[in-house]
């Protein structure tokens, strides 16, 4: 048919031709010229895949039939053209560079008026102080934080010291600045010890004071027994009860010598100061219902007994653990004890505590503080920078203290440290160190009802009740004693202390 599309030798559809058609016979005669995939001359100048689309790579505009002469150098074979290539199954769409317009080369330089200078661009005349403001106030910061600085280290006291003791114990234990405690009484605090004089409570082994509590021998309280340590001359008080115990098996009786032997040791005759400081280096003991002490009593009761003169506490702990309800030996408590009598002593408004990071006062060697002058008083664990208590002198202590008109049986109280003029006192005058490992005791130092205490405080059966009970606690006991590597004691020698007013 005329306009027909005429399959070509190799199969294909070619564009259409003028004149009727090759028949089939004709063309199975045909005996190719070319092996296939050669192009032709009928072929020069087609599209090689006659698909109806001219190549545009193929000619130049103006050509809308192919070149006038010359073969396209890119056409590919026709038996080279994958089958997918056909009909809609093309992978590309070549339509759409029938779409595309002529591309000429284009410049992509930036023009030199093209580019921006914004700093040769003149500004506001405020933005300026967009920066300078800050600047300013940066530098003020510095400077007020210089001077708060610098006003800090100049109010700080720089008190001179004077050595007063230095003892390691690499030569034992100094009877000529030591003195052994022999007591029964329980120092007022109903304790359960009974300090000695034997090398088996107080000792030095390694150039390292041990103040070690045990149990006494039950032979001295399962059977009735008297001692009096005046018969002996050993005891250091001169109150007859301090000096004398006993046992009485008499069904029901209650009383019982001292459960416990420790020891108690002081510088009363030694060493003593009036302002100054104090470090002690120690490790504490391991074992419920111990009760360790570093502490400070006045060389004479110039104000009064106890607690008018004073007391300072720059260590008080437990032997009980962590999960002790009061706080075990992971806590280091300090306090003050002053006022007119028993009854009105205001320790609690002096009285702070610090707790052992991540570890125990038992695990280690702490040194434990105290600085102390006309101004203030503070106790510290091994950096004065880590205080444990802090008490100013600005207000006098009388007024702090706040009390009373009269005590409860009606004596009238008058300010008994008035004469002085200081407000420091009872904290002005000479104090002596004390070491000592204390058991139990019924003051309140432990608290009824906490973490399984065996004995109630007000009860007569007290110590006996310990005592019973003693199989349940003494496993506690791996380390019943404290420690001491190292004592110091400065007196403050500025000039000013008025070391011999009193």
């Amino acid at each position: 048919m005329a306009g027909e599309f005429a399959r070509d030798p190799q199969g294909l559809h070619g564009r259409s031709v003028t004149g009727p058609a090759t028949s089939a016979a004709t063309t199975a005669a045909v005996t190719p010229q070319y092996r296939p995939g050669t192009p032709t001359s009928d072929s020069l100048g087609r599209n090689p895949f006659a698909d109806g689309i001219e190549s545009r790579s193929s000619y130049r505009s103006g050509h809308a039939h192919g070149p006038s002469n010359g073969t396209n150098p890119f056409v590919s074979p026709e038996t080279s053209r994958p089958a997918s290539s056909y009909g809609s199954s093309s992978g590309r769409d070549t339509s759409r560079f029938g779409e595309r317009p002529a591309r000429y080369f284009h410049s992509r330089r930036i023009r030199k008026e093209d580019i921006q200078k914004p700093w040769l661009e003149k500004n506001h005349p405020k933005e300026k102080w967009v920066t300078i403001l800050p600047v300013i106030g940066i530098l003020i910061g510095l400077g007020i934080s210089g001077f708060l600085v610098w006003d800090g280290y100049r109010s700080v006291v720089q008190n001179k010291y004077c050595l007063v003791l230095e003892d390691d114990f690499s030569n034992g234990l100094n009877s000529d600045i030591w003195t052994r405690e022999v007591e029964v009484g329980g120092y007022g605090n109903g304790q359960f010890e009974w300090t000695t004089t034997s090398d088996e409570n107080v000792f030095v082994e390694d150039s390292k004071l041990h103040i070690r509590a045990t149990l006494t021998d039950s032979s001295l309280i399962e059977h009735d027994t008297v001692i009096n340590l005046l018969d002996d001359g050993t005891c250091t008080s001169d109150v007859p009860s301090n000096c004398i115990m006993a046992t009485n098996t008499t069904s029901g009786n209650a009383t019982i010598v001292q459960p416990a032997r420790s020891g108690r040791i002081h510088t009363k005759k030694g060493a003593r100061i009036k302002y100054g400081r104090v470090e002690v280096t120690a490790k504490l003991p391991r074992g419920d219902w111990l009760w360790p002490a570093i502490w400070m009593l006045p060389e004479r009761d110039t104000y009064g007994p106890w607690p008018a003169s004073g007391e300072i506490d720059i260590l008080e702990s437990r032997g009980n653990d962590w999960r002790y309800e009061q706080g075990g030996n992971d806590i280091a408590s300090s306090a003050l004890h002053w006022g007119p009598d028993p009854a009105n002593d205001a320790w609690w408004r002096t009285n702070n505590k610090r707790q052992a990071l991540k570890t125990t006062y038992s695990d280690g060697f702490n040194t434990f503080g105290l600085e102390w002058s006309q101004k203030y008083l503070f106790t510290y664990v091994n950096s004065r920078l880590l205080q444990v208590l802090y008490t100013n002198f600005k207000e006098p202590m009388w007024k702090r203290g706040n009390f009373p008109e009269a005590n409860a049986n009606g004596t009238r109280l008058d300010n008994i440290w008035s004469q002085t003029g200081r407000s420091n006192t009872p904290f002005d005058h000479h104090f002596y160190l004390i070491l000592n490992v204390a058991v139990g005791g019924t003051n309140g130092w432990f608290e009824d009802g906490k973490s399984d205490k065996p004995w109630l405080n007000g009860s007569p059966n007290a110590k006996k009740d310990f005592w019973e009970h003693r199989e349940e606690f003494i496993p506690t006991w791996t380390q019943p004693e404290m420690q001491v590597s190292k004592v110091m004691m400065w007196q403050q020698c500025n000039g000013d202390e008025d070391i011999d007013e009193l």
